[in-house]
């Protein structure tokens, strides 16, 4: 019979607690937003005690910046993989938009966390700095090495992939997080086939 140590299971408790812990402050923060979130309310909705929220988070700051780090890894991972981009340029370059945007698009979740963070960014900055390091930054990073290969011929990767990432937001952000998709339609097909044209014109 295999025996399973103590440390073993207390570290698989403490895996299951703080994704619970997570989980509930997701549920909070969308509902009441940052201002109106707290310790006391987490606590309430992910089923455990307040003690054991603070035993994994300090306070809700480094809560709200764990559940944004966390959805930042699994948007960047579903969208790039965890392998180094391979493959011919036009290819994987309509690949890689096309995953993006589904995720921006199909993830209700994800756009309801950015209503929030949009809407509380005036009051808390860092909070919205934390969004631009964990979630913003990586993806522009990697885009700008892939955009600077040389048989794309793209002069300065790094706006380019600024530009990118800016059309995508502003799709998202027009399109679901601001409700406009009946005033200014258009099918996602379309920016993609724009964006992925206007990038291969430069390898030409």
């Amino acid at each position: 019979m295999v025996r399973i140590k103590a440390d073993e299971v207390d570290r698989d408790n403490s895996v299951d607690k703080v994704e619970q812990i997570l989980q509930g402050a997701m549920q909070e923060f969308l509902q009441h937003g940052y201002a109106g979130t707290s310790m006391d309310r987490v606590a309430v909705a992910a089923g455990v005690s307040k003690a054991t929220v603070y035993s994994h988070f300090q306070d809700k700051e480094g809560l709200f910046k764990v559940l944004l780090e966390q959805l930042a890894s699994k948007k960047n991972s579903s969208i790039f993989g965890t392998e180094p981009i391979e493959g011919e340029p036009a290819a994987i370059l309509h690949q890689v938009i096309t995953k993006a945007l589904e995720q921006m698009l199909n993830d209700k979740e994800h756009s309801a966390f950015m209503r929030v963070l949009i809407g509380e960014s005036g009051r808390f900055p860092e909070l919205a700095q934390i969004c631009v390091q964990a979630l913003i930054k990586p993806v522009a990073e990697t885009l700008t090495h892939y955009l600077a290969a040389p048989e794309l011929n793209i002069p300065d990767p790094e706006a380019t992939a600024r530009i990118l990432i800016g059309a995508l937001v502003h799709f998202h952000i027009t399109q679901n997080v601001m409700h406009g998709e009946d005033i200014i339609p258009m099918e996602s097909d379309r920016l993609i086939d724009a964006l992925t044209h206007l990038i291969n014109k430069c390898a030409d």
